[in-house]
């Protein structure tokens, strides 16, 4: 079985005196992007005497030259464990990463949250602390989530202890093949290292909120276990490029295959959790499949690569403006297609070749309220068709 594992990275803990926690489970979670408190600062930070910047790696590693001793020196002083007392739910370990000099931390929104729990009503730690590399633990207080994405956010003060932050990479130029290195705590073995390759990119996982999927996660051979939720995955020049959150496993342990939030998407919710206390989403309402050139050529589609749409859902964006979903469907070559939707070929100027460029473009750069031209193929001729996308909630499944 698979263990889409929201909460399957994140391992059981006790805080304080000795208390059994409980890890949580993958369940659906039906709230939307939440807020506990949403101070008016910014991610990028001046200079403070209580934080170093961390030193170099390298320049850009290949597997030849990639020297996870040195990325592990450079970096495992910004990487942190975290404890999360959840209350009636138990609580939970994971890890994190210091992103600025005011003591701003990165995670998953399942270590720091009940969200893996409840069904409605997701709610924030009781209490969280935050352990440094050098064992010495702090208070931290959480800031924010994002469930869509999985990202969570929390602030230790920098007066109580010294910050070592980690530079945030570019994961739209990841590369299938390329060393990475995960350091977080897998089991509460606090700053433990484990390397590997990228092993495919541009995948699919799911949300913690049903119906909607994370776009463009990382998938890496890098073995990943209970407690390395929140974790950073670094590309060989010691960059993060991911926030490791899943696996999929028959054993609930790492059997090669974990998946990583892109830190593009999760640098969206930082800045937007810090800044303003939310983050808002894109919402069109389309169910979509891949056209590929034997689909196309053999239904006649009019288009070599897109996104087919398979379902419009009535009431939405996407309703509104008049695409159309299929009507019927046909079997190619073993896979059900279903025909009689547009094809979308592009997204205000931008190309779609996949369902997967759909769900990357309308999650991470559409904004709700403000129109964007579709671009279909139908009946073989090509249309715009003006969309007006709105805010994505638990509403919008």
């Amino acid at each position: 079985m698979r263990l889409s594992v929201a909460a399957g990275l994140a391992g059981a803990a006790a805080l304080g005196a000795g208390a059994a926690l409980v890890v949580a489970s993958a369940t659906g979670i039906v709230d939307s992007t939440t807020v506990v408190s949403a101070p008016a600062t910014t991610v990028v930070a001046s200079g403070s005497t209580a934080t170093s910047a961390a030193p170099p790696v390298r320049g850009r590693s290949s597997r030849a030259s990639f020297d996870p001793a040195a990325l592990y020196a450079a970096r495992a002083p910004g990487v942190v464990t975290i404890y999360a007392n959840l209350g009636v739910n138990g609580g939970a370990q994971g890890s994190g990463f210091v992103v600025d000099d005011k003591g701003v931390i990165l995670t998953n929104a399942h270590v720091i949250t009940n969200a893996a729990e409840a069904q409605t009503n997701v709610q924030g730690a009781r209490a969280v602390y935050v352990e440094f590399s050098d064992g010495e633990r702090v208070s931290a207080e959480v800031v924010g989530w994002d469930l869509f994405s999985d990202v969570g956010v929390i602030r230790v003060s920098p007066d109580d202890h010294a910050l070592v932050k980690v530079p945030l990479g570019d994961s739209s130029q990841v590369v299938v093949g390329e060393p990475v290195a995960a350091i977080g705590s897998p089991f509460g073995k606090q700053t433990s290292l484990s390397v590997g390759v990228v092993s495919a990119t541009g995948r699919s996982i799911d949300s913690l909120t049903p119906g909607f999927s994370v776009a463009n996660a990382i998938q890496t051979d890098t073995p990943l276990n209970s407690g390395n939720s929140g974790g950073p995955l670094f590309d060989g020049d010691g960059r993060v490029i991911g926030i490791n959150a899943q696996i999929d496993s028959t054993s609930g342990r790492s059997e090669g295959v974990g998946f990583a939030i892109p830190i593009d998407i999760a640098r969206r919710s930082l800045e937007q959790l810090v800044a303003t206390g939310r983050v808002r989403y894109a919402y069109i309402g389309i169910r979509t499949q891949d056209v590929t050139p034997g689909i196309a050529d053999a239904f006649g589609l009019g288009a070599e690569r897109g996104a087919l749409v398979v379902g419009v859902e009535a009431g939405t964006p996407a309703d509104a403006a008049g695409l159309r979903g299929g009507s019927r469907t046909e079997a190619y070559n073993g896979l059900d297609v279903t025909l009689g939707g547009d094809v979308i070929v592009a997204i205000g100027g931008q190309k779609v070749s996949s369902s997967e460029d759909v769900s990357r473009i309308v999650s991470t750069q559409l904004t709700p309220g403000r129109a964007v031209p579709f671009t279909v193929v139908r009946s073989g001729a090509r249309k715009s068709l003006q969309v007006t996308p709105r805010d994505r909630s638990a509403g919008n499944p």
